[in-house]
């Protein structure tokens, strides 16, 4: 499958032009050959909201509106999406991602781990265990922005048997080392396919990097973004090399499997609740 990162720009609380914008970004991936586009975190609706009451009448549920014009696309275009919004339910505000293809919502992921930074100050916790979700042929596992600061995110859904993690994501100045380091090693510590793509421009005063980067099972680059501006990023994902976890370098004398190599009963600190408090959320 050949994939798309899409780099770009978002206009905070104006979901319409935010959708239209994806929507053309989708012909031009699709046009190309993509058969699954990834856009940034939130890039329905913007990041930097100053209050859960500003941000909530651009959060919607999902399925909603904007799902069903994403999915309509899809089924047009006979592709898939990514992409981030502000889910509503009840009271209740998630930083959310959600998959859609042809024939409409196929998942939707809420964000687990919250930096205390933009609409994430005053977001729920996400409540839903990891998984993974199948595009065509892809095991697609969700994540977002800060969660992949936490390697226990990703050996989830590789253990669930995701072929591709994509990370939509906010990155801001101070992200540098996750964008240029962390996502080469989620891809190389659980043989995986990971496709991080951050938003670009100045929202409220935040400046996001770009430095979109899709990687390979062994932790090589397939592609990156060349600057801060609004980029596609193309490439090539073959699931049965994500599969394939016994490694054969030398056969009889160099192999490894970075799952059946685990030793999980030496993991319990791992599992242990923390009583450690969370700035702003705790104090």
């Amino acid at each position: 499958m050949l994939i798309a990162g899409v780099q770009m720009d978002v206009t905070i609380g104006d979901v319409d032009a935010n959708v239209a914008a994806m929507i053309e970004r989708l012909r031009e991936t699709r046009a190309q050959g993509a058969r699954l586009a990834i856009f940034p975190e939130c890039a329905a609706s913007g990041y930097c909201f100053g209050s859960k009451e500003e941000a909530l009448p651009f959060a919607q549920p999902v399925p909603g509106p904007i799902t069903a014009a994403m999915s309509a696309a899809c089924a047009e275009l006979d592709t898939f999406a990514v992409f981030g919004m502000l889910e509503r339910d009840g009271d209740r505000v998630f930083n959310a991602a959600v998959l859609v293809g042809p024939k409409g919502v196929i998942g939707s992921y809420r964000k687990v781990h919250l930096p205390y930074l933009g609409i994430d100050m005053f977001t729920s916790f996400g409540d839903r265990p990891f998984d993974v979700h199948a595009a065509g042929d892809v095991k697609i596992g969700m994540q977002i922005c800060y969660d992949a600061s936490f390697p226990e995110a990703s050996r989830c859904q590789a253990l669930l048997g995701a072929d591709l993690i994509v990370l939509p994501t906010n990155w801001p100045p101070g992200a540098e080392c996750m964008a240029n380091w962390a996502v080469n090693t989620r891809a190389l510590e659980n043989a995986v396919y990971f496709a991080a793509v951050n938003r670009v421009g100045t929202e409220r005063g935040f400046p996001f990097i770009g430095r979109s980067r899709i990687c390979d099972p062994s932790g090589n680059t397939l592609a990156e973004s060349t600057g801060t501006g609004e980029e596609i990023l193309y490439a090539e994902i073959d699931p049965a090399r994500a599969r394939r976890k016994h490694i054969i370098r030398v056969p009889g004398k160099h192999e490894i499997d970075r799952l059946a190599d685990r030793r999980p009963e030496m993991y319990g600190p791992l599992i242990a609740p923390h009583t450690l408090k969370r700035p702003g959320r705790d104090s």
